[in-house]
């Protein structure tokens, strides 16, 4: 059995907090229906919370210690997360199922405590809804935090008279995308840790430990062998001509910026990126998830080909990615269909070109775009398992070389030097 916390509110509005010891989050939503509640979030919960309930829910963390004022202040300035974007479209989802309209809805979410959204995003809300406007022109005028493929979803709902359906395979969608990134976050914590414990320990040691060997060293008329000579040349280097070395660093990241920035440079770098030993199987499959999980998200909830097609263009980050989904958009609209130009581009798998011209003899080109969606983010959990296992040995052989350079420059003139001495 797993615990959930929750948030609902009574048919009165009141809003109630508690645990639950259920199988699963399903199982958690339900018992709280069965409450006669209306749920507004539904969390896993760590084991040993329903011990105290109320100390559960009020994590510590640094912003908990700055006034209300400032930490609004600091939410406004930075778009939201894609899981308290899911957060916050599940709750507003849950509300206007329960009934309530949906002036009544944003006023709630007011309220609510939504992590990186600011209350005063919903008070806007609430005061375009009432002068008339829609919910997506109202958020349509807030583009910092709801995207060009959010407004679209909600129009699309707002249509077809299925706007909760449709903001919770919304929320659905936001919450898979932020479990993706917190996969590829949690596999690339540890090579970067080593890393960087690596080049201080090495740092330190040509800057503090290596100076007083040459002091040593200096002190005894030997020959020093090869290995040493290089590495007393660059402990000096760090030494005496760190600040050579740091405008060497400062250049090249300067020219590495004006390369990136580049058309030609961008693109340049998006194509070794997908062709990158280890790495660029992850950042494929990454794309092509991501390709397929919008644009079938998009096109289920009733938004136009074409328009989908943009808008999946403005997500996507690659550039590579990019020029063939305006090129698909180019021939989409010239009367072919989506599977043709996917095969042309030749940066698109087979597996995905198939299912796509399967979608559309079948009729049902969302449900092959979300299939193949399902499929590369399992494989994008088997390629980040991959990465991760040949990540570490390859660390600790690197690692080892360096340690063992280093030790063999400094313990080869010791023997020299017991040997002259015997």
């Amino acid at each position: 059995m797993a615990q959930f916390s929750y948030k609902a509110r009574k048919r009165s509005g009141e809003l109630v907090e508690g645990l639950l010891e259920v199988a699963d989050r399903s199982a958690a939503l339900v018992q709280i229906q069965r409450s006669g509640l209306f749920p507004i979030a539904v969390d896993s919960a760590k084991p040993g919370a329903a011990a105290d309930s109320k100390t559960a829910s009020k994590a510590v963390n640094f912003a908990s210690f700055l006034p209300p004022s400032m930490r609004e202040q600091m939410a406004q300035k930075r778009k939201p997360k894609l899981q308290e974007l899911a957060t916050f479209t599940s709750q507003l989802a849950n509300l206007v199922n329960s009934g309530m309209p949906l002036t009544v809805a944003l006023t709630s979410m007011t309220h609510l405590q939504t992590k990186g959204i600011p209350s005063e995003v919903s008070r806007n809300l609430k005061q375009e809804v009432t002068e008339g406007r829609s919910l997506s022109d109202a958020m349509a005028m807030q583009p910092r935090i709801f995207s060009d493929l959010y407004v679209n979803m909600v129009r699309a709902g707002e249509t077809s008279g299925s706007l909760v359906q449709v903001m919770r395979r919304m929320a659905q969608h936001f919450q898979q995308f932020a479990d993706v990134q917190a996969k590829f976050k949690s596999a690339m914590i540890y090579p970067v840790l080593v890393i960087g414990v690596g080049v201080l320990l090495v740092t330190f040691f040509m800057t503090v430990m290596m100076p007083k060997f040459i002091e040593i060293f200096n002190g005894f008329n030997i020959e020093l062998p090869v290995p040493t000579k290089i590495l007393i040349a660059t402990s000096r280097m760090f030494t005496d001509y760190w600040w050579l070395m740091g405008l060497m660093v400062i250049t090249l990241i300067v020219l590495f910026k004006r390369f990136q920035s580049s058309p030609a440079g961008a693109r340049k770098l998006d194509e070794w990126r997908m062709k990158a030993p280890v790495f660029g199987r992850v950042i494929q499959v990454n794309l092509f998830g991501q390709f397929a999980r919008t644009l079938g998200t998009l096109l289920q909830n009733g938004v136009p080909v074409l328009t989908a097609l943009k808008i999946t263009e403005q997500v996507m980050s690659n550039g590579l990615i990019k020029e063939a989904i305006a090129k698909t958009r180019e021939a989409v609209t010239d009367g072919k269909t989506l599977a043709q130009p996917l095969a042309q581009s030749k940066l698109f798998p087979q597996l995905m070109v198939d299912l796509v011209r399967i979608g559309e003899e079948t009729g049902d080109v969302p449900g092959a775009l979300n299939n193949l969606a399902d499929t590369y983010e399992n494989e994008l959990q088997i390629a980040l398992r991959v990465m991760s296992d040949l990540i570490g040995p390859v660390l600790i052989i690197v690692m080892a070389i360096v340690v063992g350079f280093l030790l063999l420059s400094i313990f080869l003139p010791l023997f020299r030097l017991i040997s002259a001495i015997h």
